[in-house]
């Protein structure tokens, strides 16, 4: 059996009836998923929680513009992330490296002082940004031509794997953030990273040569290009942050606009560069364009994913009952929610795509993820009309959002995963799973500037506006469903072969 590089790949070691690679890359993601929400969990209610009880003290709409805007940079830096990885690194290294610079973002948070706050919140970004598509990339590796279908349903079983740290980090994090302090609990995200990076480290010898060199190794030249053109980037920042604080100006939401303005912007720079590689054949070139579509319902739905870890973190804290015979649930719970359906939902979704055998097309897919979250929106209109005048809603309000956008999640993250996977070459892999996130990003950026109208808007009208934005982008996926997925196609129906953007390293099997 040939690796991705050519190398021999022995027939790999099972674990609990699961390859050695596979055990490896889903602990490995489980610990980073458990930083990743565990953050998550607590950054909106530590950013408006009072000074004096630890927090920044920020207003409402700052603090939900912040948690946007680092969520927006996690993702954009994906898309270098992802060029490291295929022309620098490598995705093993990447993926290592990448862990390493989330855990010492975390362990830097431990510090009590805003400063180190926003240090740390940039070294998370980072790692995350290098980590997340080498990694999604590296899984992808395992799969070789025409199997599809097998890939997407082996990431569904990923994503449901996933979800248990999900579903733990929130009551960790949540109850060492609210009820002790706030920093532990960024200290234990860290705990978790270092784990997965230990057991990465160790487990990735049964990878063979997969991820182990750059799928296209940069020149020297184009080296010293990108070195020269990050430096400049690096001096243009310093410059404009230096020119701020010496005009008396500085404020912190000027570099969170800056950041937000980034998330919009970068998203389309990249696709365009990306479509216009010299790399990409006039057939490849053409299904990256059709993937636009893949990107925008991402984006979409990752804007009301953002309303779920930032506004309605707000929602849980201040308008719901959150008593329990007496004990008062920490309001980072309720994080757990989706995780927590993740796992129930997953499973019969995994099984639906691997028995459809590809006779669902994509765009079918999406829709259906689209018009989940449009409902959830839709609840979330309900419950907000209930909760005016300061009067505390049920839980179960807030139960049924997170249901419904879990299910969501669970129909449209793994096959646009997949789809990102089988749109270009493998030496493109990473930059392509790189603007997958991008895009998420460009999600992220709109949500955290959105949330600005829930200060001159009724929050019911906020949200019916937000489920007639889903809805209609349900319909225009399902209309132009067929010639959309022919295009996303390309030539395989036409020579009846399956793309060979993903070169064989080991077998699931």
């Amino acid at each position: 059996m040939s690796g991705a590089d050519g190398g021999a790949v022995r027939t790999p070691r099972r674990v609990l009836g699961q390859p050695r690679w596979f055990v490896t890359l889903f602990l490995t993601d489980m610990w980073e998923r458990f930083s990743f929400f565990g953050m998550h969990a607590i950054l909106v209610l530590f950013a408006v929680a009072a000074p004096q009880d630890g927090g920044l003290g920020l207003p409402r709409t700052q603090a939900l513009a912040l948690f946007g805007a680092y969520i927006g940079v996690v993702f954009i830096a994906a898309m270098p992330g992802g060029w490291v990885g295929d022309r620098i690194l490598g995705e093993r290294r990447a993926v290592l490296t990448g862990g390493v610079v989330i855990a010492l973002g975390h362990f830097t948070m431990l510090v009590p002082a805003p400063a180190a706050t926003y240090a740390g919140l940039a070294l998370i970004a980072c790692g995350t940004g290098l980590l997340k598509p080498n990694m999604l990339a590296l899984l992808g590796r395992f799969f070789g031509p025409g199997r599809s279908a097998e890939r997407e349903a082996t990431m569904s079983v990923f994503y449901v794997s996933i979800q248990l740290s999900a579903l733990v980090a929130p009551l960790v994090t949540g109850f060492l953030g609210e009820t002790v302090d706030w920093h532990l609990g960024f200290g234990a995200a860290g705990a978790g990273m270092t784990l997965g990076v230990l057991q990465f480290a160790r487990g990735s010898r049964s990878f063979g040569d997969a991820g182990r060199e750059p799928g296209q190794p940069a020149t020297r030249d184009e080296a010293r290009r990108a070195g020269r053109r990050a430096a400049t980037a690096v001096a243009v920042v310093a410059a404009l942050v230096a020119a701020d604080v010496a005009s008396g100006a500085f404020s912190l939401m000027h570099v969170v606009a800056a950041m937000g303005l980034l998330t919009l912007v970068a998203p389309v720079l990249c696709f365009l560069g990306l479509r216009r590689d010299p790399g990409l054949g006039a057939e490849e070139r053409a299904r990256v364009t059709s993937f636009g579509w893949v990107l925008a319902a991402t984006a979409l739905f990752w804007m009301y994913v953002i309303q779920a870890s930032s506004l309605l973190s707000l929602f849980a804290k201040r308008s719901t009952d959150r008593d329990l015979g007496g004990f008062e649930l920490p309001a980072s719970w309720f994080q757990s929610a989706t995780p927590l359906f993740i796992l129930l939902v997953a499973p019969v979704a995994a099984w639906l795509w691997a028995r459809s055998g590809g006779r669902v097309p994509l765009p079918g897919k999406l829709a259906l993820g689209l018009a989940l979250a449009a409902a959830a929106m839709a609840v979330m209109s309900g419950a907000s009309a209930f909760a005016g005048g300061g009067a505390l809603v049920s839980p179960l309000w807030l139960i049924a959002v997170f249901f419904l956008l879990a299910c969501g999640e669970v129909v449209l993250a793994p096959v646009g995963l997949s789809a990102s996977v089988d749109i270009a070459p493998s030496s493109f892999a990473g930059r392509t799973m790189g603007l997958y996130w991008m895009c998420s990003a460009f999600g992220a950026g709109i949500g955290s500037q959105i949330v600005h109208l829930v200060d001159v808007l009724p929050q019911p009208l906020y949200f019916l506006l937000l489920a007639l934005a889903g809805a209609a982008a349900a319909v225009a996926l399902l209309l132009a469903r067929r010639g959309l997925a022919e295009r996303l196609a390309g030539g395989t129906r036409r020579t009846g072969q399956a793309p060979a953007q993903v070169p064989q390293a080991a077998s699931a099997a």
